[in-house]
């Protein structure tokens, strides 16, 4: 299974860094989306191969930019990681009582569907024609907050839009030999997720929730996805596993 082309957004640090590294391990050609250059040329010059491709996957025109530069760099894509996404209350806000809380609710609710649900969906429509046919694989990531909430609820509905996608896609792409999954994570630690760091009282509380007694890696979810791209995971598809631990089970 080596030499394919994975493209990853979100792929210049944390669970899309290690995702990247799993895959170069074998050969492949990670090809890094997001919205720092910096940071993805950073990534991609520690990787063999590696391609940085800047681009703001909420803009329908830069979706369609990274479509192009694809089909004219690799012409097909194996494996299509949608990793990108990330806590949106910690975007830029509206000063704090200037806006009003219904008018901080919009903004707090767009801003979590644009970069966790409206970034997979662009570039994932805007590659669905240059996927691997048969064999290329549709990843995506979703959150242990799809089934219980996140507090505020924004990030939570966000991750959670992603599941009925997963299951039309899968049946649209599934005649053409590509599978569509997706990977709900519990608490992962070395992320960008919760800024500068959570309270040691409130990772206690998480670590105490998994049945193994640690946190979530990197690592642990990506080798989760390599699994799901490789070809002993061909037969599954339309299906959302949990990377927990056993903080949350079934479903």
């Amino acid at each position: 299974m080596a030499g394919r082309v994975v493209i990853i957004s979100g792929g210049g640090t944390g669970i899309g860094l290690a995702t990247a590294r799993r895959f170069a391990r074998d050969g492949d050609t990670p090809v890094l989306i997001g919205r720092r250059p910096d940071v993805l040329e950073r990534a991609a010059g520690s990787l063999p191969g590696a391609v940085a491709l800047p681009a703001d996957l909420a803009d329908p025109a830069d979706a369609t930019r990274v479509a192009q530069a694809v089909a004219e760099r690799f012409g097909t894509v194996d494996v299509l990681v949608n990793n990108a996404g990330g806590n949106g209350l910690l975007e830029p806000r509206p000063p704090d009582g200037t806006a009003g809380p219904v008018a901080e609710a919009a903004h707090d609710w767009t801003t979590a569907f644009r970069i966790n649900t409206l970034t997979a969906v662009l570039l994932t429509e805007a590659l669905r024609d240059r996927l691997a046919s048969p064999g290329g694989r549709v990843l995506f990531l979703s959150s242990i907050a799809a089934y219980r909430g996140s507090g505020s609820g924004t990030y939570a509905a966000a991750k959670a839009a992603l599941h009925p996608y997963v299951h039309d896609l899968a049946r649209q792409l599934g005649p053409r030999g590509v599978t569509v999954n997706a990977v709900a994570p519990g608490y992962v630690e070395e992320t960008e997720f919760f800024g500068s760091g959570m309270p040691p009282e409130r990772r206690d509380a998480r670590v105490a929730e998994t049945l193994n007694g640690r946190p979530g890696t990197p690592g642990d979810v990506a080798e989760t996805l390599h699994w799901l791209a490789s070809h002993a995971a061909g037969h599954l598809t339309s299906q959302i596993l949990q990377v927990n631990g056993g903080a949350e089970r079934g479903h």
